[in-house]
C-alpha cells in the first residue's frame, strides 16, 4: 500500500524542508522549490529526503516520482552545474550573436534584417564561441529553457526545413 522513495544527500550539501518548500545549498549555490502536493509527505531523516504516499493512485505514484526527480536534479545542480552545449549552423548567411542584458539577439539569421532575439533566465550563464554557444547553470530546468527559447528563436516559418537547416541546435547536455 503506497511507496516510499529515499534521496541520498551527499555530504557537502546541506537541506532544509520547512512548510514543503525544499532549499537545497552546496559549493554551487542555493536552489529552493514547492515540493507541496496534496497526499504526498517530504522529510528528511538519516542523511535521505523521504518520499512517501499512502495511496495507490497512478497520479500520487507518478507524482512522487517526480518530485524524487527535481530532488535529485537540485542536489545534483549544487554540487555539479549544468551545462548545455549548442552548435550554430549555417549554410548562407553567416549568424552574428550579441549578448544584450537578459537576452540573447541573433543577427543576420537567413539573411534577415530584423534580429530575433532569445530570452535567458536569471541564473544561466551564456559564454559564445565561434560556432557555439555554452550555458551554464546550477538549475536544470532554467538551462533547458533557455536553450529551448534559443532553439525556438531560430525556428524556421514560411521555408522548408529540409531544405534550410540553418539554426542553433543542442548538441550536448552534461
Amino acid at each position: 500500500m503506497g511507496i516510499t522513495r529515499k534521496v541520498r544527500i551527499p555530504s557537502g550539501v546541506n537541506i532544509t524542508l520547512e512548510g514543503g518548500v525544499l532549499t537545497v545549498s552546496g559549493p554551487k549555490g542555493r536552489l529552493v522549490r514547492d515540493m507541496r502536493f496534496p497526499q504526498i509527505d517530504l522529510g528528511i531523516e538519516d542523511g535521505f529526503i523521504v518520499i512517501s504516499t499512502a495511496s495507490d493512485k497512478k497520479r500520487f505514484l507518478a507524482m512522487s516520482g517526480t518530485l524524487e526527480a527535481h530532488a535529485e536534479n537540485m542536489i545534483r545542480g549544487v554540487v555539479e552545474g549544468y551545462e548545455y552545449r549548442m552548435k550554430v549552423v549555417y549554410s548562407h548567411f553567416p549568424i552574428q550573436l550579441k549578448l544584450k542584458g537578459d537576452r540573447l539577439e541573433i543577427n543576420n539569421f537567413l539573411g534577415e534584417k530584423q534580429p530575433r532575439s532569445a530570452k535567458i533566465l536569471d541564473g544561466v550563464t551564456v559564454n559564445l564561441g565561434n560556432d557555439e554557444v555554452v550555458l551554464t547553470g546550477i538549475d536544470k530546468e532554467k538551462v533547458g529553457n533557455t536553450a529551448a527559447n534559443i532553439e525556438h528563436a531560430t525556428r524556421i516559418r514560411k521555408r522548408d526545413p529540409r531544405v534550410f537547416q540553418d539554426g542553433i541546435y543542442i548538441t550536448e547536455r552534461a
